[in-house]
């Protein structure tokens, strides 16, 4: 087997003893050694050809491409260009595999050029971060396998197509496989129907072995209690007040279940915490409801999160809202086809559990055609709320926007005071009037704030004409109630 040759690139002064360490180590390594070659400008013999020309044919010739970004940007050419950017261009070029290292820094030691060029390396490659060269060798170590196993170079069977050796084909849930299935009808018209052989549906649905072994999505889906099977396959919720992270934490909830109950109640966990507006009846006889961050946009990056984590590591999904933003975690990584540029386009579905990923397809929580991120880029737009960011340091991230505070502000301070006295009026009116007067009176535009929470928050919207019957069904009423 021909070695596949690495060419590594940084400010050689700035990386000199990482440089170093990582060659000794992929050149040393028994593992490594039977697969990768270092190619680094420093190590090629002396030539009369120019030093521009001898590292950007090394970076041609190679098939792996490394980039370690620091603090310095390195000496520049006559363009303003240093030698580490050149290089990058010529990978993205010559479309090698790539993977990015980030040195932490504090950012005010990073020159200026060197942060537009890690920003533009952000929107073209997944990265991971290091603090010292042991870290660095650690993540090398995980990527080069990775690279391995994409390239077919290793194989081994994901946990997706894996099975677990305590599961039986008993341990199905057939209530949930039935649910499942009455979903899978109606919004795909799967050709199951309810009180199907557990055996044809998940034999239908690639999820049992070819010794009719139950695979390890089945057991996702289909058992009460996945967790006993695999401990980490959770979702963790936290709501901050603030904008970081601080203790002791105002909200939290752990959800277990399988993954289809997973999905809806980290869903409800975010959409009972944020601003929600109600509108007009004027098109049916139901009020359309507007959170402040689109329901769909939640739905589809926790469902990106729980159908795309890698099972194989012992870290959960993690859902952190806070005063300006939602921040939802996975522990997995991008394919390498994708990178963070493409994910806000349409592109190719590159499933990291295809059996889950069908599942969730089949009760038509995803689509095949890689649109899922491309429709949160749109909707948060049409929301009017700042782009989503992306981040691949750790995990996967999406950072989702909450409205901006001079949003919240205005509608505050224009509210407020018309918010108390009506909530205060319709209140005591509500108590005392007769059947006749609430079938009748019309409550406008009333605007309800619980200003027990932080005042940033609206809770209730109300607009246009609405009842008292139905303002006191949506303020929950019933039994006289201020929160002021």
């Amino acid at each position: 087997m021909q070695k596949l040759k690495v060419f590594i690139s940084s400010v050689q002064s700035e990386f000199a003893s990482e440089r170093e360490a990582l060659y000794k180590h992929i050149e040393n390594d028994p593992f490594l050694k039977v697969y990768f070659d270092v190619v680094m400008f420093e190590k090629l013999p002396a030539s009369s050809k120019s030093a521009d020309y001898i590292f950007l044919e090394g970076v041609r010739k190679s098939d792996v491409y490394v980039v370690l970004i620091g603090a310095e940007y390195g000496n520049e050419n006559e363009k303003g260009i240093s030698a580490t950017e050149l290089e990058f261009d010529t990978a993205l070029a010559s479309r090698l595999d790539s993977l990015a290292f980030i040195k932490e820094n504090p950012l005010s030691a990073v020159h200026s050029k060197e942060k537009n060029f890690l920003q533009k390396v952000q929107k073209h490659l997944t990265y991971k971060r290091f603090a010292n060269t042991f870290d660095l060798i650690q993540e090398i170590n995980r990527a080069f396998v990775s690279l391995l196993q994409q390239k077919g170079f290793l194989l081994s069977d994901s946990f997706d197509a894996s099975t677990h050796p305590e599961a039986k084909l008993s341990d199905i849930d057939t209530d949930l496989l039935n649910d499942f299935l009455d979903m899978a009808v109606e919004r795909r018209n799967f050709p199951f129907h309810r009180g199907s052989s557990v055996k044809k549906v998940l034999t239908h649905l690639n999820l049992l072995s070819s010794s009719d072994k139950v695979k390890n999505s089945a057991l996702l889906a289909f058992t009460s209690n996945p967790q006993q099977y695999f401990p980490s396959a959770i979702v963790k919720c936290a709501h901050f007040h603030g904008f970081n992270v601080e203790k002791p934490i105002p909200n939290h909830q752990v959800i277990k279940g399988n993954v289809f109950e997973q999905l809806s109640e980290a869903v409800d966990f975010v959409l009972a915490k944020i601003s929600v507006s109600v509108g007009v009846r004027d098109k049916s006889h139901q009020a359309p409801i507007a959170y402040e961050i689109p329901r769909a946009v939640i739905t589809e990056a926790i469902v990106n999160a729980i159908a795309h984590r890698d099972y194989n590591i012992n870290g959960s999904v993690e859902v952190w809202l806070f005063k300006d933003r939602l921040e939802i975690r996975n522990p997995g990584h991008l394919p390498k086809e994708l990178s963070i540029e493409k994910l806000e386009f349409d592109h190719s579905s590159y499933p990291f559990n295809p059996n889950l990923a069908e599942m969730l397809y089949q009760t038509a929580y995803i689509e095949r055609f890689g649109t899922g991120t491309a429709e949160i880029m749109r909707l948060t737009q049409e929301a009017g709320l700042k782009k989503p960011e992306f981040d691949t340091s750790e995990g996967f991230k999406i950072i989702i926007w909450r409205l901006a505070h001079n949003q919240i502000d205005t509608a505050y301070n224009t509210a407020h005071d018309a918010a108390h006295d009506a909530a205060h009026d319709t209140a005591h009116d509500t108590a005392h009037d007769t059947a006749h007067d609430t079938a009748h009176d019309k409550v406008s535009e009333i605007v309800f704030i619980n200003l027990s929470e932080l005042t940033h928050r609206l809770i209730w919207i109300l607009k246009n004409e609405m009842s008292r019957e139905e303002l006191m069904e949506k303020l929950d009423l019933s039994i006289v109630r201020i929160l002021f």
